[in-house]
């Protein structure tokens, strides 16, 4: 064979069909596979990056090779090589004596190349399509060049492509024109709030690079904001709840740091107008034996709160404006029942109430219950401990209590005041005849005898057994005989519970009165009812008696 090698036919050339004549070092300079082969495949010199298309012609891997040597056109095989295999594209030129010269070049590389681009692309598209995030380009005008075909902020691609990103932006922590859409440095993980089509906003992380051209000017930048509203939001509401729950624990602990129930309510007002930033605090009690809410504490100002209260009767809960407040108000309850309720004013210079004072004040209203609910023990334990069982009347030791107190304080003031022993007559037949329960009845009938006759401000109390007492508070001579003597005659009406005909249940009063600028000792007033009262009781009974003035010096 001869070196003559025409350059219209080299590979891929596609030119005419004039012999060449080879030699083997002609085949041994080609870069790639170069044989010779014969009209049947027939291989019969290589050089030596051929043997991997003389192995395939040799294994009949090339079943079409009768085509290939009959055409001008290249062909492209897959042919095994060592553990894996190799892309090669084939053309046959025709040679000397009838033979064929078969050139090969490897395109292995540029093949994956090309498949690894395609497929670098087709998922980058597949991960734009499907990701939250929305990529983005901006042209050297600042304006969406290319937005991710599903859009972004409620609106269509289409609808921000031309426009400026800072047509959107609500609030970004980067100075004017330094956003992450407009900046000449890349930016990572900015955050920007940003209105979306149905007027809400949304919070972006954007990240993006600049643009630029060969010679280093900025052409606009592209980048992804990946929303994150939703974290921000969680995020927002934790710190509420985090913030609400100080509150409600400061509250909390200034409620109980009170030793005296009476003073709770009073600190609970405080406290829950101060964390919640209102003008004023009501608290209020359901009283167990009321039907309408008593003012239990306030602090601060506040309006009108009876249409407040008078809500609660189809509702739990209370928002309006009334007059210059705005109101915000719910029952307390314990146990389900209402015992309470919290009324919050707010001046309406300052803004309304938002979520979490709705939400707080819920739960202050839940620790109000609780307080209500201890005070109201506390109270009927106090009123047992003051109380005489049977007629729910003062006991001896919350009367003498009392009275002592009133004493001191109508003497500094230079007034009078009376007090009245009273003692059943012939109680005992009562018991021994009709049995405890009648005398039970009958101990109440004297009871509300002794309250008709009485002031509310006057006491009344049983000291035990029979006896009962009656502090007459600021009552003169005249006015403690006139009460004597219309409790006498009431007495009659105690004839039905008599042990007998000559055993009438009736009393024997005995009255002592302290005159104002008198110098007389509580117990010396109290000695005069006394022996006034047993007088009476020695002489016949069923009277009253007014025990003579003290001796002693007056002021």
């Amino acid at each position: 064979m001869n070196l003559a090698f025409d350059q219209q036919h080299r590979p891929g050339s596609g030119g005419g069909s004039a012999p060449v004549g080879l030699g083997a070092a002609a085949l041994a300079a080609y870069p790639g596979a170069a044989l010779v082969v014969t009209s049947d495949g027939r291989v019969i010199a290589s050089n030596g990056r051929g043997e991997v298309v003389q192995h395939a012609l040799e294994g009949g891997l090339l079943p079409d090779i009768a085509s290939l040597l009959n055409s001008a056109r290249p062909s492209v095989a897959t042919l095994p090589a060592g553990s894996g295999s190799i892309i090669v594209e084939l053309i046959a030129l025709p040679a000397d004596n009838g033979h064929f010269l078969l050139l090969g070049r490897d395109i292995t590389l540029e093949r994956n190349l090309r498949s690894a681009l395609v497929e670098s692309r087709q998922r980058y598209k597949d991960l734009v399509d499907i990701s939250s995030d929305f990529a983005w380009e901006v042209g050297a005008d600042g304006r969406f060049v290319f937005v991710s075909p599903k859009g972004a902020l409620g609106y269509l691609a289409d609808e921000l492509v031309g426009r400026n990103p800072a047509d959107f932006i609500a609030e970004t922590p980067m100075d004017e024109g330094e956003t992450p859409f407009a900046s000449a440095l890349a930016m990572e993980d900015v955050e920007v709030w940003m209105n979306q089509a149905d007027g809400t906003q949304a919070c972006v992380l954007a990240s993006s690079t600049p643009v630029r051209s060969d010679d280093g000017q900025w052409q606009g930048a592209r980048g992804i904001c990946r929303d994150i509203t939703q974290e921000r939001l969680r995020d927002a509401a934790l710190s509420r709840a985090n913030n609400r729950e100080r509150l409600l624990s400061y509250i909390v602990r200034t409620i109980r740091d009170e030793v005296d129930p009476a003073d709770m309510l009073r600190a609970a007002a405080e406290a829950t107008a101060r964390a919640l930033g209102a003008t004023g605090c009501q608290i209020f009690r359901l009283l167990p034996e009321a039907s309408d809410f008593a003012l239990a504490a306030q602090f601060g100002e506040g309006g009108e709160e009876k249409d407040v209260l008078d809500s609660f009767i189809g509702s739990d809960h209370f928002e309006d404006k009334i007059a210059a407040w705005h109101v915000l108000a719910t029952v307390s309850r314990y146990r389900h029942s209402i015992n309470g309720a919290v009324l919050l004013w707010r001046d309406d210079s300052r803004p309304g109430w938002s979520d979490d004072d709705r939400l707080l004040i819920d739960d202050v209203a839940n620790q109000v219950g609780l307080a209500n609910e201890q005070i109201t023990n506390h109270e009927r334990i106090l009123r047992l401990s003051r109380t005489d069982s049977l007629t729910g009347l003062f006991n001896r030791r919350a009367f003498f209590e009392e009275i002592a107190r009133r004493f001191n304080r109508l003497s500094r003031e230079h007034k009078p005041a009376a007090l009245i022993y009273v003692d059943l007559d012939n109680f005992k037949a009562v018991n021994d005849v009709h049995g405890h329960h009648t005398g039970d009845m009958a101990l109440l009938a004297v009871r509300d005898l002794l309250l008709k006759h009485t002031r509310p401000t006057d006491l009344v109390a049983r000291l035990g057994g029979d006896e009962f007492a009656i502090w007459l508070e600021a009552a003169e001579e005249q006015i403690a005989i006139r009460r004597c003597e219309g409790m006498l005659v009431a007495s009659a009406e105690l004839a039905p519970f008599s042990g007998s005909a000559d055993k009438p249940l009736h009393m024997s009063l005995g009255v002592a009165v302290h005159a104002g600028p008198s110098a007389e000792s509580l117990d010396e007033l109290v000695a005069r009812a006394d022996t006034a009262m047993y007088e009476v009781k020695r002489d016949g009974k069923g009277a009253w008696r007014l025990a003579p003035a003290p001796t002693g010096k007056r002021d």
